[in-house]
């Protein structure tokens, strides 16, 4: 008998270790019976996922997949994070947004768990006027007060300031961030005539008597929300951040004054290891900005749960992936973490949804204990290198723009605009094919499910880059589906034919049913065509029972009065049936041709 050694790590130290040469051939037979003939390192990207930006995520990672060396947390080049103790004496700073003048809602947040305050003000928000109302019975000298104002920073920062003046709080104990942010603003509205000397003025203020306040952000929230990838938003909030490292010190600001200035906002996605990755490469990228420029040191992150993964219809969904996005970004290492509400897509958040919003922070820093490590993910074969691999693609983006004459010369070009455009038909395109899902959207709608109403959010400044939104399409078509509602007291109907016994037809039931209600179409099952009130339909089985009963059926079908007769399934020669649905099929093109033909406008 064999003796093993007490270390508690022997189970299998008997066998011989596995080779990666080995899985590769075992991965290889079983795609080999999926009719896929492949070998080695073509069985491994056969399983390998395409991401944007020309990235690709591998079924496997191992020690072989080799990244730079990260460093340590608190240390250069940053990318483990910007302080050596990380996120744990006490967890991320938990930022609540704001658009609206409600005192009430501001403290009711501060009471139960939120440290610092987000304000939108003027353009987008509340008035300048309204701060000190909607500031009364705040602690100033605990409460961090970030802005967002735009074109109006000016006059909201100094409000801000006599404010602290007024109620005595020290300028060496005021924190936060005047919000600054020019370009972010020229992205956002097509604006090209701000002033930054203003803004200069007020980061030589903060940078000599408030040391606890930014004068500027480094928003990259505009790229995001016009449909750039992970990298571009990257490059576009370098460019960013070294165009206000010139101005500042044009100004006569030093280099270290100038970089303390600046705070960077970041997009956090359902994705959650591209946004641990994304805000890793943010702070490794800024980390060589920083040394190039001679002012080495951290970037401070602000990281925002993502508007464009907020969906419309079935919107408690967005509380799970608010909750993988905000997971994300404190293993990602952001300071700050901004969760927007479930129903932000919809108007002005209920207390609810407020409630749930900061309570995703504080479940997962105090009863997950997210923050009690720092940097969680690092030695992660994938995390470390799809931080390298995001990294080099977002410097090659902030090349691009570098090369255009800086970010404002890019945005003014169109230059970024087109880049973003074309990345978002990309994904668009993978939205319509649902090769992305939505949950909810376009994967298991709910035809049956009461609209969520709220008050109208103040409208948010446009006339620059688009914002999109993930459930666009799928919106738009249900959208007229509830107008057909409304207009005659039905929705559009669609029958589906199940042939042969359950085992046969369920599945693909299944997938016509989710496919038509995600356009807005009711399924009819029970019954006869005849019966359903539907002008179309829909053949499901499997494809032995096709090539016996479908050519039948569709005459059958037709000669009742069905215009238009679809089969789920892979396009065949079936006599009579007019298109085929099909995993991979364009569903937005189809729902939209077949709700055209239904006269649903």
């Amino acid at each position: 008998m064999t003796v093993l050694p007490d270390d508690g790590l022997s189970l299998a130290a008997e066998f011989p270790d596995a080779t990666h040469e080995q899985w590769q051939r075992l991965v290889a037979g079983v795609l080999r019976k999926s009719g896929k003939e492949v070998s080695d390192d073509a069985a491994e990207d056969a399983l390998s996922t395409t991401l944007e930006d020309g990235l690709r995520a591998r079924p496997l990672y191992s020690a072989l997949d080799s990244a730079p060396d990260p460093g340590l947390p608190g240390f250069a080049p940053f990318t483990r994070g910007g302080r050596a103790e990380g996120n744990t004496l006490g967890g991320w700073d938990v930022r609540q947004r704001h658009t609206a003048a409600d005192n009430g809602a501001v403290l009711a947040d501060l009471e139960n768990g939120v440290a610092s305050l987000w304000l939108s003000v003027g353009a987008g928000g509340f008035p300048v006027s309204s701060l000190g109302p909607v500031l009364d019975g705040v602690y100033l000298d605990l409460a961090p007060v970030v802005l967002e104002a735009g074109r109006e920073v000016e006059p909201a920062a100094r409000e801000l300031l006599r404010l602290y003046e007024q109620r005595g709080v020290a300028r060496d104990v005021a924190r936060g961030n005047l919000g600054a942010d020019p370009l972010g603003h020229e992205a956002r509205t097509g604006d090209d005539g701000f002033d930054f000397a203003p803004v200069a003025a007020l980061a030589r203020l903060c940078a000599e008597e408030y040391p606890g306040l930014r004068a500027l952000t480094v928003d990259a929230l505009p790229y995001h929300e016009a449909g750039g990838s992970a990298a571009q938003e990257l490059g576009a909030s370098l460019a960013t951040g070294v165009a206000y490292l010139r101005e500042l010190t044009g100004a006569g600001l030093s280099v270290e004054q100038a970089a303390a200035q600046l705070e960077f906002r970041y997009a956090a996605t359902a994705d959650q290891f591209l946004t641990i990755a994304k805000l890793r490469a943010a702070r490794r990228l800024w980390a060589r900005v920083a040394e190039v420029c001679g002012a080495p040191g951290g970037q401070v992150q602000h990281a925002v749960t993502s508007p464009v993964m907020m969906s419309r219809r079935d919107p408690w969904v967005n509380m799970l992936r608010a909750t993988v996005a905000t997971l994300a970004a404190g293993v990602g290492g952001a300071e700050s973490v901004t969760v927007l509400p479930f129903d932000h897509a919809l108007g002005l958040p209920d207390a609810f949804a407020r409630r749930i919003a900061r309570n995703t922070s504080t479940i997962l820093v105090e009863e997950s204990h997210l923050a009690r490590v720092i940097d969680p993910a690092g030695g992660s074969w994938y995390v470390e290198r799809l931080t390298d691999e995001l990294a080099h693609a977002g410097w090659e983006f902030f090349q691009r723009i570098e090369r255009e004459g800086g970010q404002a010369a890019a945005l003014r070009s169109g230059r970024v605009g087109e880049e973003l455009a074309a990345t978002w038909a990309a994904r668009s395109a993978k939205l319509a094919k649902r090769r992305e899902p939505v949950t909810g959207v376009s994967e298991f709608p709910h035809l049956a499910e009461r609209l969520v109403a709220r008050e109208p959010a103040p409208e948010p400044p446009s006339g620059g880059l688009p914002r999109v939104r993930r459930d666009e399409a799928y919106e738009n078509l249900r959208a007229r589906s509830d107008a057909h509602l409304a207009a005659t007291g039905t929705r559009p109907r669609i029958f589906l034919a199940a042939l042969g016994p359950a085992a046969a037809h369920t599945a693909r039931l299944t997938f016509a049913s989710n496919l038509f209600q995600a356009g807005g179409i009711e399924p009819v099952t029970d019954g006869t065509f005849e019966d359903s009130g539907a002008t179309e339909a829909c053949l499901c089985s499997s494809d032995a029972l096709y090539e016996e009963q479908a050519a039948e059926v569709t005459a059958s079908l037709k000669s009742a009065g069905a215009a238009q007769v679809f089969l789920a399934g892979r396009p065949g020669q079936y006599s009579g049936v007019d298109a085929y649905v099909f995993a991979g099929c364009d569903a937005v093109a189809v729902l939209s041709a077949t709700l055209d033909r239904m006269g649903v406008s």
